[in-house]
């Protein structure tokens, strides 16, 4: 049995595990003869349908609708989705495999085996919404800074280390700094797919059921089968499998700034007369349309998406169920129409540069900037205002 092999008989059935590093050659090698030489009634797949479809089918990113996505809330979304994509993507060119190959050779041997297949994965939007969910503020910009860090990352990774990847202490490495920098993340993207992941490969049909993973998952896979065999666990999924709905707590802080905004506007024509009234909302009106717009125009956006990220700002500050990210994102995708080649070239053009020449990803980037430009103008008012407030109410009570 190789290093990457693992083998459980639980409850009169045997699984065969895999462990996997997605760019690597080896593994590639490895996970076809597995599918040979094991014969197995079901392979399980460590990819969801519709990465499966993505993987098998050249033309599916041409049905990409980036003004769709920009209305759906799902910006961020898929611009992490790419952004991740396109650094397995940069690792695995310098070694000449392509991301997820392991994963297709077991899904194009098994096929041509006539084996049953199963995508035993969460689906990888509901991953990435429910990782950025759980996160607070900070573990938010943690995360963004992570990937604006990927993209302009250089550093060319050697197949010897790609290779330690499946080494448990090399993995164990990794996952303990991902759980000290990121334990949300951690979560989400590793503790509760482990468990999904055991579940769906549980529920395969057969006697005899090899799995396909990444090494990472193969320590809590075989906890949560063991768990699932002895009556410790059930296979039911259904509670991570949902973004969910904002409870009440989340609904009330989603529109707690802008309310705190109104009444300290209401709090400074009260106080300081309609002219320091007037100021602020001023102030309010300038830092939003400014920083939005300097948002719009730092991602090359057409001018007339400038000046509608600056104007819709201040009045989408107000408004958590629109945001200016989304309204300059349609804007610039409706005045600078994506082509074909874009949507072909989508995933390599995930860098510093691709950014600007790519339609889409300047979409994005319009989304992306316009958003920040947007959310650092509310709180360098916001903060402006508390100190004139204050102000006010000092010179009240000295009187």
């Amino acid at each position: 049995m190789s290093q990457t092999e693992h083998r459980l008989n639980l409850s009169g059935r045997e699984f065969v595990l895999i462990g996997t590093a997605h760019i690597s050659a080896e593994s590639v090698n490895e996970v076809k003869a597995a599918v040979e030489n094991e014969k197995p009634d079901c392979v399980a797949i460590e990819l969801d349908e519709q990465r499966l479809k993505t993987m098998t089918e050249a033309e599916s990113w041409k049905n990409l609708d980036i003004a769709s996505v920009l209305k759906k809330k799902q910006g961020f979304v898929l611009l992490a989705n790419l952004v991740l994509s396109s650094f397995q993507k940069k690792m695995g060119s310098n070694v000449g495999v392509k991301p997820g190959e392991d994963m297709r050779t077991a899904y194009e041997t098994a096929q041509s085996l006539g084996i049953q297949t199963a995508m035993v994965d969460r689906p990888v939007q509901t991953t990435l919404r429910r990782a950025w969910a759980k996160n607070s503020f900070i573990g938010k910009c943690k995360l963004l800074s992570l990937m604006i860090a990927s993209v302009f990352d250089t550093e060319e990774v050697s197949g010897e280390q790609i290779e330690s990847l499946k080494n448990s202490s090399e993995m164990d490495n990794m996952m303990s700094e991902l759980s000290g920098y990121l334990p949300a993340v951690k979560t989400v993207l590793i503790d509760e797919r482990d468990l999904y992941l055991a579940s769906k490969i549980w529920n395969c049909t057969g006697e005899k059921v090899l799995a396909v993973l990444g090494a990472g998952h193969i320590p809590g896979v075989i906890a949560h089968l063991n768990a699932l065999s002895e009556g410790k666990e059930t296979a039911d999924t259904s509670e991570i499998e949902r973004v969910g709905e904002k409870k009440l707590g989340g609904k009330i802080m989603l529109w707690a700034i802008p309310v705190l905004i109104v009444v300290l506007i209401a709090a400074g024509f009260y106080l300081g007369g309609q002219k320091n009234g007037w100021n602020m909302m001023g102030s309010w009106v300038i830092w939003n349309a400014i920083l939005a717009g300097i948002g719009a125009a730092a991602a090359a956006a057409h001018p007339l998406t400038v000046l509608v990220a600056a104007v819709s700002a201040p009045i989408t500050s107000l408004c958590p169920l629109i945001g200016c990210g989304m309204v300059a994102g349609v804007v610039q995708a409706a005045l600078v129409k994506p082509k074909v080649s874009d949507l072909e070239s989508i995933q390599a053009d995930c860098n510093l540069r691709g950014f600007y020449k790519n339609r889409i990803l300047r979409v994005l980037l319009v989304f992306l900037l316009s958003s920040l430009g947007s959310s650092l103008g509310t709180f360098v008012a916001g903060a402006s205002f508390v100190k004139t407030i204050a102000g006010f109410v000092s010179r009240l009570f000295g009187n």
